[in-house]
């Protein structure tokens, strides 16, 4: 393995992270003050327990364990493309895992996603509603910040408490570690997102102008308390600013929806999935499962029979493998079954797709 390679693709988790090459110059960040490393993905309460399997089993071909370690060194996103399921929010989990950097952040987009909603969420309606209990909570029923009793602190010192850091704005908090930062299926997105997430990664910094304006006119340090995406524990953000440290991990799934803008393109390392084949098959139903080989090398040529006339999955695959395997059919009944658990994805293949 090259000297600048720290993910090995084995599974095996270790601190290998702590090796990592030192940036390039031009993608060196500065954040403070350094936040620890959150527990590791190990840790079930931190983890699904299919998320949790699916990042021990996951198996990585060498270009693969390449371009992860690529997208490391040189702290740039990764955009995998790829056909469903052939891995890609899977490698995500699985990288998290071998090298320790706890939890992934995960954001789903849909058409409706903004740059916003990754970066934190804030609800001026909550706000607005606690500032009028406690008015009526006071003498005179006066709410906070309008000429009330002096010492009283103003509703806007309080904008914290009904904010939350969304899992972008979290993965760019200073950790001393990068933390896994999953933007799953962002061809989805409206034309919009692509760019304004590129400029957020770029800088490996953003601001949020409600703690900005509530740290100007309220606060002399400026320090607020807020709840970053999967923990109930706070940070401190100082005068609404957050840069990273340690750039994060970025995972960038797509299935080929659409294309991208030339310049999304040229800063992210690219890492195109492709079908596996025969002998992937064999290490992949070996990791996820204790099916004896012969059965296995019966349906994954019939696997990759149906495949050649039209788009399959390898969860297809597994759930065909597992569930002939435990329902004790005969050759003929088996095979029947798994050919209902592998019907095609496209609809072009077979006529009614499902």
């Amino acid at each position: 393995m090259p000297h600048w390679s720290v993910y090995t693709g084995n599974s095996e988790p270790h601190d290998g992270i702590d090796d990592l090459p030192a940036p390039p110059p031009w993608r060196a960040f500065d954040g403070e003050p350094v936040l620890p490393a959150p527990r590791d993905t190990d840790d079930r309460a931190a983890v699904s327990p299919d998320r949790a399997h699916r990042a021990r089993t996951y198996v990585a071909s060498p270009e693969t364990v390449q371009l992860v370690n690529a997208a490391l060194v040189l702290r740039r996103p990764l955009l995998v493309t790829g056909p469903p399921g052939t891995g890609k929010s899977s490698l995500a989990y699985a990288v998290a895992r071998e090298l320790r950097l706890g939890p992934v952040l995960r954001w789903n987009i849909t058409s409706r996603s903004t740059l916003s909603d990754g970066l934190y969420q804030y609800d001026p309606l909550s706000r607005l509603y606690a500032a009028r209990r406690a008015g009526d909570a006071r003498p005179g029923g006066e709410a906070p910040g309008t000429g009330g009793p002096e010492g009283v602190q103003p509703a806007s010192a309080d904008v914290e408490e009904h904010l939350r850091l969304g899992p972008l704005g979290t993965a760019l908090l200073p950790y001393g570690r990068p933390r896994v930062l999953l933007v799953d299926e962002i061809d989805k997105s409206d034309l919009d997102l692509p760019n304004d997430l590129l400029n957020v990664l770029e800088e490996g910094q953003y601001e949020i102008p409600e703690l900005m304006r509530a740290a100007r006119e309220f606060t002399e340090a400026g320090t607020a308390e807020v709840l970053a995406d999967g923990t109930d524990e706070p940070v401190a953000v100082t005068r609404g600013r957050v840069r990273c440290r340690a750039f994060p991990f970025v995972v960038l799934t797509s299935n080929g929806e659409r294309e991208f803008p030339p310049a999304f393109l040229r800063r992210c390392v690219r890492l195109r999935l492709r079908r596996p084949d025969r002998e992937q098959l064999t290490e992949i139903v070996r990791a996820h499962l204790d099916t004896p080989a012969g059965d296995a090398e019966h349906l994954i040529n019939r696997f990759l029979n149906r495949a050649a006339d039209g788009e399959l999955a390898t969860d297809q695959l597994l759930n065909a493998l597992y569930l002939t395997g435990v329902a004790g059919l005969d050759a003929d009944s088996r095979d029947a079954l798994a050919d209902e658990l592998m019907p095609y994805l496209s609809a072009t293949a077979d006529g009614d797709g499902f």
